[in-house]
Parts: structure tokens; sequence; C-alpha cells
């Protein structure tokens, strides 16, 4: 069966007193999915708008991203074929010498 689909992604993003932020909404035509993404710049260094754009809207769509797996993973689970349960990360310091 071939099947073509567009989604369309908006990103906005705001600049204000050095910090940007970036909304980046995915819209699927039968529902939307929101990620959110900010950059601050630091007092030492040079102000380059740009920048902080990029790091806010890459950001914006890495949690878009992780957002739209999650959504993926609760559509699968109520299909009954969810993903293996996601293993814990190990412990830091003194605790895994007692592993």
């Amino acid at each position: 069966m071939a099947r073509t689909v567009e989604w369309a992604v908006r990103l906005y993003l705001f600049e204000e007193d050095g910090t940007t932020k970036a909304r980046a909404v995915l819209d699927t035509g039968t529902s939307t999915v929101t990620g959110h993404g900010t950059a601050r710049c630091s007092p030492e260094d040079l102000d380059v708008p740009e920048i902080g754009d990029e790091l806010a809207a890459g950001r914006a769509l890495t949690g878009l991203g992780r957002l739209l797996m999650r959504v993926a993973d609760q559509d699968l689970a109520g299909l009954g074929a969810a993903p293996p349960g996601r293993a814990r990360p190990a412990p830091y310091g003194w605790a895994d010498a007692a592993l």
C-alpha cells in the first residue's frame, strides 16, 4: 500500500535580553505536537543572535522529536506492541561498587 503524507512544522523564535526561546509545532493534520527550546547568551560572550536562534531552534526540534517518539511508543502500547522496557542507567559514584 503506497502512501504519501505531508506534515508541516512551524518554528517560532523569540529573543529578549540575551535569551532566545523557540517553539516548534508539528501539525499532522489530525493532531499537533510542540517542542520548546531556550538559549542564553553568557555575559562574557559576544551577542550573535543567529547563534541563539540556531541553538534554541535545535533544542526545540530535538524536544519535538522526543515527544513524537513518546507518542509513537504510547500508540504502540495501545496496540499491544509496546517497545521493550528501557534499561535503567547505571548509578554514578560509589553506588555501583556495591553491585
